[in-house]
């Protein structure tokens, strides 16, 4: 069984920093992109950063330049560092990463169970 596991949340007044980390665990031969979405009450779920096997990253017209998306290939680990926080920043961030189990497998999409990051003014 594979599992995305999210951690960093929290509270945090505005202009402050915040760090995700998303860890895959479980049965897994390679991971192709990672990436975070957030969700904001009473909003669509947003695409925030993604980042390839290769390092390629793009990120959401929102948070360009205070927002970078990192990965370890070697800890199965992608990160975001959140500077300059907004209150609209407020939301459950999910990670999300797609994944191939085993080498005859297809790639599949998988989520984390999100986490909640809040801004305060």
């Amino acid at each position: 069984q594979l599992q995305l596991v999210e951690s960093g949340g929290g509270l945090v007044q505005s202009g402050g920093s915040l760090r995700l980390s998303c860890t895959a665990s479980g049965s897994i031969f390679s991971i192709n992109a990672m990436g975070w979405y957030r969700q904001g009450p009473g909003k669509q779920r947003e695409l925030v950063a993604r980042i390839t096997s290769g390092g390629s990253t793009n990120y959401a017209d929102s948070v360009k330049g205070r927002f970078t998306i990192s990965r370890d290939n070697a800890k199965n680990t992608a990160y975001l560092q959140m500077n300059s926080l907004k209150p609209e920043d407020t939301a459950v961030y999910y990670c999300n990463a797609g994944v191939r189990r085993m080498i005859w497998e297809d790639i599949e999409d998988y989520w984390g169970q999100g986490t909640q990051v809040t801004v305060s003014s």
